[in-house]
């Protein structure tokens, strides 16, 4: 076990179920995750940044495919994760639910005042929060890359090559 008293996990452990009050630790210590969402006949997924407000994610975004497919009738999830380098710990945290418009004038004043900046430049008039029905999380240890990874040089080649 860690000095900061999170459980660590090892290689008999494989993989630690994170309980609510840690996830949203975790989403608040980072501001980029991945957006899945249904668009048309297929799912999409999309980087944003993001806010964790009030045990809701809030995220802005311009007009099309992706306000779009986010605030229709079809839920949504929104995954987020990081890597301690110096342990080799890391976690993955994904929020499901149901993502809207944030419409309400004081809502509006109030989002705003998250400080939310895009990280893509153009104007990103919408904000869109996400509800959450689950919010879901694991920690684990990363494997050396020596046991996973293989050197090209090394793989079997196609019949092309």
């Amino acid at each position: 076990m860690s000095t900061d008293s999170k459980p660590e996990p090892d290689a008999s452990q494989g993989v630690e179920n994170l309980d609510s009050n840690e996830c949203w630790r975790l989403l608040r210590s980072v501001s980029v995750g991945r957006l899945a969402v249904w668009v048309d006949d297929h799912p999409d997924i999309f980087p944003v940044n993001y806010k964790v407000d009030h045990g809701t994610l809030v995220f802005r975004t311009a007009e099309g495919t992706k306000l779009q497919s986010a605030t229709g009738d079809t839920p949504v999830a929104m995954e987020a994760d990081g890597v301690d380098t110096d342990t080799g710990i890391a976690w993955s945290v994904v929020v499901k639910g149901q993502a809207a418009p944030v419409r309400n004038p004081q809502e509006v004043l109030d989002t705003v005042g998250l400080l939310l900046f895009p990280w893509q430049g153009g104007t990103k008039e919408h904000f869109v929060r996400i509800s959450p029905d689950t919010v879901t999380g694991r920690r684990f240890k990363v494997t050396p890359p020596l046991t996973w990874w293989t050197p090209l040089d090394d793989a079997t080649r196609s019949a092309d090559e």
